[in-house]
């Protein structure tokens, strides 16, 4: 068995009492004593501290590099003003998504931030097809993320120019004496804080932000419950290579510079169908969210069913939500079943248990727009 990675924070994870599991190669938290359920209500509530240093960060730099980006990324990324940050997909030549990452306009160069499972592989394809013209450099840095209605609150007394920040922006700031990066965004549908700080001083600053009142450590699993809630996708299971940006509802990370009759239309790999699927609306299906009439969870890879047992779709992300007092999913349905209020059946254990195709996100996001 290969030997698992370990962030900078192992060590203090192990001292806080941490379940650890393997996750995409690194030895990872998955709970604290805390226990899940109360990791993710206190997450909603106050401030939550996820350690995501297993992400990839790369750094991106030479002549016209949005430009260059755009030859990989269906986004907007030379509309992209300094120190705003962007959602965008990596596409494949048959229309299907690499991975989905956050790119930052920072200057002289393009920061991106991209799933720990699939940063080798990212590094790879963007060596490949910009090496030759551009710098790709692979950072060593800690990643923290800062997480509740109540971040801005800590933030306000460790680092208050961070504060000025507004949802998908970036700065660079100074913080306990040393130069941080830090974004105003995250994964939980709340707002937050994601700072990128050195690899050596990352125990320190995630010490510094635990001693606050409102914060506790989060682990994975209360990762993915708050992000099901908040109706994103992670990459693997709701989105992978087979699936198109359309199928996967994220139309809006196609810039509109980028489609037909845009400024810059195409141009990226799968552009002939990707664009097609956009203008035509014709793809036969499409990822929902879906809702529990019973109390039973229903987990990934349960197969959707009409009334009369047909095969309709499949389940790819669903547990319970406690903040939605409900079991929900994510999943892919053919089209004629999308439309909210459907009802529809999953098979758990020969069962066919009624589910509302609904609307995502599940819960009211808390994004700071200033």
């Amino acid at each position: 068995m290969t030997d698992l990675k370990q962030t900078p924070l192992h060590e203090l994870h192990l001292s806080l009492g941490a379940k650890m599991v393997p996750f995409a190669g690194y030895d990872m938290p998955v709970q604290y004593p805390l226990g899940v359920k109360k990791e993710h209500e206190h997450t909603r509530q106050q401030c939550g501290l996820f350690d995501v240093s297993h992400m990839g960060q790369i750094a991106v730099s030479g002549d016209n590099v949005a430009e260059a980006l755009e030859s990989l990324i269906p986004a907007d990324l030379v509309g992209l003003s300094k120190g705003e940050q962007r959602y965008g997909l990596l596409t494949g030549t048959d229309g299907g998504i690499i991975d989905d990452l956050m790119a930052v306009n920072a200057g002289d160069h393009f920061y991106l931030v991209v799933n720990a499972a699939c940063k080798e592989q990212d590094i790879a394809h963007l060596r490949t097809n910009l090496g030759a013209t551009h710098h790709i450099e692979v950072l060593d840095r800690g990643l923290l993320a800062l997480q509740g209605p109540q971040a801005r609150d800590v933030m306000k007394r460790l680092c208050p120019d961070a504060c000025e920040l507004t949802f998908m922006q970036h700065g660079r700031f100074t913080m306990s004496g040393q130069e941080v990066w830090i974004s105003r965004s995250g994964y939980t549908g709340e707002d937050g804080f994601e700072i990128s700080v050195a690899s050596e001083t990352c125990q320190t600053f995630a010490e510094q932000l635990l001693a606050e009142p409102e914060v506790e450590a989060i682990g994975l699993g209360a990762r993915d419950s708050l992000r099901l809630e908040a109706g994103l996708c992670l990459y693997g299971h709701d989105m992978d290579m087979t699936t198109t940006p359309v199928e996967a509802g994220l139309i809006w990370a196609i810039g509109k510079p980028r489609r037909h009759g845009g400024e810059r239309p195409a141009g990226f790999p799968g552009a002939d169908l990707i664009l097609h699927q956009v203008a035509a609306k014709d793809h036969a299906r499409k990822r929902v969210g879906l809702v529990a009439e019973g109390r039973a969870p229903v987990r990934e890879g349960a197969l959707l069913v009409d009334a009369k047992g047909n095969e309709i779709g499949v389940v790819t992300s669903g547990g319970f939500g406690p903040s939605v007092g409900k079991p929900i999913a994510m999943g892919y349905v053919g089209r004629e079943w999308e439309a909210p209020e459907t009802t529809v059946y999953a098979l758990v254990r020969g069962k066919q248990l009624p589910m509302a195709v609904t609307a995502t996100p599940f819960v009211k996001p808390g994004y700071y727009r200033g």
